[in-house]
């Protein structure tokens, strides 16, 4: 007789991170929902493999390395001082591992109460398609809407060099370049 299945663990209810936005945040970028590696980190963006870092310093070369690699504050005053915020379509879901196709029970952001406190924002930048199917609720804020590639690792049908002019474009329509 063969062995009775193992149930497998519920998903826990987890709980994205603050936005990171300023007065001067004119293109706000969201993401679907931080990976295990970044909510362990406690980081946008803190998985090695994502291509999100290394975008932004193709796009802005002229800046100071150093202040990317240095700290995660540092990288995170480097983008504000460039006008980009960050945050996420999802404020909690229930969810195993870090694929989007795995996120359930969804509780979405308020992004109005965002916007207020955002007075220069002129756009909002869907990273991956997970964030754009929530379009629908950030077109509301009357700011210009992208969709941009994911930056995730498990994006690999879009080359870095793809994804840079993608990215690349949205920040020149916003002045960020």
């Amino acid at each position: 007789m063969p062995p009775a299945p193992t149930p497998s663990a519920p998903a826990q209810r987890l709980t994205g991170l603050p936005p990171v936005v300023s007065d001067a945040t004119v293109l706000l970028v969201l993401g679907s929902f931080p990976g295990a590696a970044s909510l362990a980190a406690r980081q946008y963006y803190g998985h090695p493999q994502n291509h999100f870092w290394r975008i932004l310093e193709a796009i802005w070369p002229s800046s100071h390395r150093q202040m990317v690699t240095d700290s995660y504050e540092n990288r995170i005053t480097w983008l504000l001082d460039h006008g980009l915020g960050l945050w996420d379509v999802y404020a909690s879901c229930e969810r195993q591992g870090s694929l989007d196709t795995a996120i359930r029970n969804a509780e979405v952001n308020d992004f109005a109460a965002l916007a207020a406190r955002c007075p220069s924002l002129r756009g909002i930048a869907h990273n991956g398609g997970e964030s754009y199917k929530h379009a629908r609720h950030t077109a509301t804020l009357g700011v210009a809407v992208h969709r941009l590639p994911s930056t995730s690792p498990a994006n690999a049908s879009w080359s870095f060099e793809r994804k840079l002019a993608a990215w690349r474009s949205v920040c020149e329509q916003h002045g960020l370049i």
